[in-house]
């Protein structure tokens, strides 16, 4: 639980000891298998996550049963359906794990109604908001502005082992590719 503590001092380093403890007292350890589901289709959501090791993926299925991949959440990032666990509407979308992951868990209500009485951890909330919508704004931006190559490029930077991490697959679906197109970008990034 350290890597918590230095987690939320990133975010709020004014945060004060009582509000660590009691933001702490929320929270336990979880570790998942590859395949196994954090947040079903249709499932309304009540924990938020923590990703601590590991590889998630929020996707949706289309009707032909084909998985699109909306995100992928790498270590340290908070993972889950944002949307259902503000709304209580069910998730529109399933989050899974791609690799086995180490996760930290915590009740979202319980997390909200300190952040009522703890201007400290309201602050907190805030900034994995702003952090959250960062990166929301970043996949945007890639996937309106930047050409197949790029993305690829982009994604080897933020994480330089992901070809070791995960299957090419679902590379190819989060860079909205096919996999022949990937093995093409691949042959001839490798190649020069």
């Amino acid at each position: 639980m350290d890597l918590i503590l230095t987690f939320i001092d990133q975010l709020n380093p004014e945060i004060s000891e009582k509000s660590k403890i009691l933001f702490k007292n929320l929270l336990y350890k979880e570790q998942l298998k590859k395949g196994d589901v954090l947040v079903g289709l249709g499932e309304a959501q009540t924990k938020f996550y923590i990703l601590t090791s590991g590889v998630v993926r929020s996707f949706t299925r289309d009707e032909k049963g084909k998985d699109h991949i909306r995100t992928l959440y790498f270590h340290y990032t908070t993972t889950g359906s944002l949307r259902s666990l503000i709304t209580k509407n069910p998730s529109g979308e399933i989050y899974d794990c791609i690799t086995d992951c180490d996760l930290i868990v915590g009740d979202f209500n319980a997390f909200i109604k300190l952040t009522e009485e703890h201007h400290d951890l309201a602050i907190l909330y805030y900034r994995l908001l702003q952090n959250i919508y960062l990166r929301a704004d970043k996949r945007i931006y890639e996937l309106s502005v930047l050409n197949a190559t790029q993305r690829y490029i982009q994604l080897k930077e933020d994480i330089p082992n992901i070809d070791n991490l995960i299957q090419q697959y679902h590379i190819a679906s989060f860079l909205n590719i096919t996999p022949v197109q990937l093995s093409r970008i691949r042959k001839e990034l490798y190649s020069k």
